[in-house]
């Protein structure tokens, strides 16, 4: 009896601990079928569906196209919210917004930096956690401030950067909460940190 008891009990740590997660890109029809325009004031750039052991979610990253050109669009807001599926209508877990700041030279463009986002499970505990990098560009086309949020168990774990070719304006910070994140998330950020520096030659230092 003993033995078939923990033979049941290994089964089921089995299945608990190596549940699956799954996250993908939500196609502009399946957009409009879940009503995701109802969640964010602004267009929707990108809608993405993921699922761990919490649910299923939805994550939709919005930029409010105020002026659109046939060479590019340009942004003064950005929006990226998480919600679940709650009775037919959605039920928000967290939010991200932010905006053009006041600076000289003059911000002109915000924008999710979407190859560099990502939606997986970085720990290993059955929970994805979502990795959010949006940048902002000088009126000279110059990167200036990039941001990489982290949400784990819901809660942001922010890195913030500002580019700048003099050692006075350049900044890198981590939040306080930062070292409270597990190892495995903390080294998978700092790889994707590395990898910004080498793709987008960017500094990312601090002074």
């Amino acid at each position: 009896m003993k033995k078939y008891i923990l033979l049941l009990f290994s089964l089921y740590s089995t299945f608990v601990f190596s549940q699956k997660t799954e996250s993908r890109k939500l196609t502009k029809t399946e957009i409009h079928e879940r009503e995701l325009e109802n969640t964010t004031d602004f267009p929707i750039y990108r809608a993405i569906e993921f699922q761990d052991k919490g649910g299923v979610f939805e994550l939709v990253l919005g930029e409010n196209q105020k002026k659109i050109s046939e060479k590019d669009t340009l942004n003064t807001k950005i929006q990226a919210i998480c919600v679940v599926n709650d009775h037919g209508g959605f039920l928000e877990k967290w939010r991200i917004n932010d905006l053009l700041e006041d600076y000289d030279p003059k911000e002109t463009n915000i924008w999710f930096w979407t190859k560099y986002c990502t939606t997986t499970d970085l720990d290993g505990d059955g929970y994805i956690d979502p990795v959010i990098v949006y940048g902002s560009k000088t009126e000279y086309g110059e990167i200036r401030r990039v941001k990489i949020i982290t949400v784990y168990k819901n809660k942001k774990y922010v890195i913030r950067a500002v580019e700048c070719d003099l050692d006075y304006c350049r900044s890198f910070k981590k939040d306080q909460n930062w070292n409270t994140l597990p190892q495995k998330i903390k080294t998978s950020i700092d790889q994707l940190v590395v990898k910004l520096r080498k793709e987008q030659n960017l500094l990312l230092k601090d002074g």
